[in-house]
């Protein structure tokens, strides 16, 4: 596998959003579309952000985003990665990714959140050096400093 990581494109729209829907769906049983809108117009819903995608041979693969919340800190969102790829270091790589992209925007802390109960993403974000918050409605917070 020889993966490429880049930044989003327009023609990126339907396989990541399909990509995003699909590891929600698998997450939670079902998917609600309605309650993801913005994933339909990618380019324009994270336009000034970092939206990043990762590919494998022209397939897109994964996926991950850094937001603006304040001057100091940025929010990690839409971190994906199909299911037939994954445990092989590539949420790791696009994790590191966003995070070398929020130094270089001069951000200090980056935030994050998931479902409380995904015991193996929680996991993920504790070996990449983010701390749990706490626990509210249902989801864990976290935050990385950034040196």
């Amino acid at each position: 596998m020889t993966v490429i990581i880049r930044d989003f494109v327009p023609a990126d729209q339907t396989a990541a959003r399909t990509l995003i829907l699909t590891g929600l769906g698998e997450h939670w049983g079902w998917i609600d579309e309605t309650r993801n809108p913005d994933v339909d117009d990618i380019a324009v819903n994270y336009a000034g952000q970092t939206f990043l995608v990762a590919e494998d041979d022209g397939q897109l693969i994964g996926t991950g985003a850094l937001i603006h919340e304040t001057d100091d800190v940025a929010r990690v969102v839409r971190m994906s990665v199909a299911a037939e790829v994954r445990r092989q270091g590539l949420g790791s790589q696009l994790l590191d990714a966003l995070i070398v992209r929020a130094r270089q925007r001069g951000y200090r802390k980056i935030v994050l959140e998931t479902t409380a109960t995904w015991t193996e993403v929680i996991a993920f974000y504790q070996r990449h050096g983010f701390r749990e918050l706490g626990v509210a409605d249902g989801d864990m917070h976290f935050e990385r400093l950034l040196r």
